[in-house]
């Protein structure tokens, strides 16, 4: 069948169809059938998550080899993964942070490392304070209305750096919190994106932090468990390697076709996927101008999450948590986490190659970029047991077509201010908002495709 011709359906009809099996989709699916409305979710992959994914093995029992983390003001993921009987455990940070820079290791406790020069120690201060202060004249609902929108949205997070730093150690650090929190580059993003994103992270520090912040709890068992349960109780409501490859809304119901010929008709369609992956679906009618600018814009950022796993934990023997943040450039892990299970076995340090390490070491074979992780570590920790792993596991998010890349999309400069509204107005609707109870009555009238986002706001 050519997307010119009208299939043939029979029995494959259905109030709403969601497309993407990710936290976002299911939850959404999950909400419409608990109010009687017939739903189906088609998900591209042959597991459910998106860009969570727990694997499972031998060696390591459980491990998120995507998005683990939680905290507080994540009140939404927090009530749901409750309702579904899925515990959290708290990031060990009992014992000393270590910061990694100019090939020395300093212990430390709190958020941030300290900074003993009292210039650059003025600098940052100076920084975590403006950003947090432009932040709160941004809008979280419509950031392009700023009062400085357009200004900041030409700038780059680079070019704010370069404006309001004095000393190369507060650009520096800088340049790794952008790296760390949105796996790009500070001369790849908005200024007027990411001090929105931090905003409604709740701010510098607990964008950042471990206690009291965005890495402060997991899941006991894995963040894919949230996903897996909704599928459960969906049942036959979700259809995995479904990849959904047109959309033609030209008459009354919307026909929706999967990559493997499958045809499905529908009211209203929910779209739960990365905004880039919406280019793979072919449109009858074509997309607003305006929404199939945006959906080219905006990419995705790079990381590839590395666990180590030994035979005991010997950092804690020097009173260190398992925590490094490193800044050095020829480094491969930016920062690191404990991922020693709750009960203390598994013993295991979790890092991030970010942005544009990613796409360098991505080039290298496993075990080499292993080899490199292994003598970093016994560097900064100042241990040779750091040399002698008993496994390790990896996940480049980079080559998962059905993601492009983690943690997510990201803002270039000028984007937000042009294309950011079509984001909520015309006929897409953002549903970022809209959780309990108040999905569906939002798909009515003239709207038929709805955009929605699992947000913790």
């Amino acid at each position: 069948m050519t997307n010119l011709e009208k299939p043939n359906i029979t029995g494959h009809m259905f109030d709403v169809v969601v497309i993407g099996g990710g936290i976002s989709g299911l939850a959404a699916a999950k909400l419409l059938s608990e109010h009687k409305i017939n739903v189906l979710v088609l998900e591209a992959r042959d597991r459910v998550g998106g860009r969570t994914h727990t694997v499972r093995n031998e060696h390591v029992s459980w491990v998120d080899v995507g998005g683990a983390y939680v905290g507080p003001t994540q009140n939404r993921i927090l009530r749901l993964s409750k309702e579904l009987g899925i515990e959290t455990y708290k990031v060990n940070v009992n014992e000393r942070l270590v910061q990694y820079v100019k090939g020395k290791t300093y212990p430390f406790r709190g958020a941030f490392p300290p900074v003993w020069n009292p210039l650059a120690y003025l600098d940052y201060n100076n920084l975590w304070r403006t950003m947090d202060e432009m932040g709160k004249e941004i809008p979280f609902d419509a950031p392009w209305q700023a009062p400085h929108a357009e200004e900041w949205d030409r700038m780059t997070m680079k070019d704010l750096f370069d404006k309001i730093c004095w000393t190369k150690t507060a650009r520096e650090f800088a340049t790794l919190f952008v790296n760390i929190n949105v796996t790009s580059e500070p001369h790849e993003v908005s200024a007027l994106w990411f001090l929105w994103y931090v905003k409604q992270c709740g701010g510098t520090t607990r964008i950042f932090s471990v206690t009291n912040g965005g890495q402060e709890r997991k899941f006991v068992g894995g963040a894919g468990q949230v996903s897996e349960q909704m599928m459960k109780i969906l049942g036959e409501k979700v259809k995995l390697s479904s990849p959904v490859t047109y959309i033609d809304q030209t008459d009354d119901n919307i026909i929706v076709e999967t990559l493997n010929h499958e045809h499905y008709e529908c009211k209203y369609v929910i779209s739960a996927i990365p905004p880039i992956l919406t280019a793979k679906i072919h449109f009858k009618p074509e997309l607003p101008p305006e929404r199939n600018q945006l959906i080219q814009r905006l990419p995705m950022g790079a990381v590839i999450k590395c666990m180590v796993y030994y035979k005991e934990a010997f950092w804690k023997k020097k009173d260190y948590c398992g925590c490094m943040i490193i800044e050095d450039e020829e480094a491969p892990i930016s920062i690191t986490l404990d991922d020693t299970k709750p009960d203390g076995s598994l013993p295991a340090i979790m890092g991030f190659i970010l942005a544009r390490k990613a796409d360098r070491l991505a080039k290298l074979h496993k075990e080499i970029r292993k080899r490199k992780i292994c003598e970093l570590y016994a560097k900064v920790l100042g241990s040779e047991e750091a040399l002698y792993p008993v496994h390790y596991e990896e996940k480049n998010w980079c080559e998962e077509q059905y993601s492009g890349g983690c943690y997510t999309a990201y803002f270039p400069p000028g984007i937000m201010t042009q294309y950011g509204r079509h984001r909520v107005h015309g006929p897409w609707l953002s549903l970022k908002r809209y959780y309990i109870g108040e999905l569906y009555p939002r798909l009515t009238g003239c709207l038929k495709i709805v955009i929605i986002t699992f947000s913790d706001e």
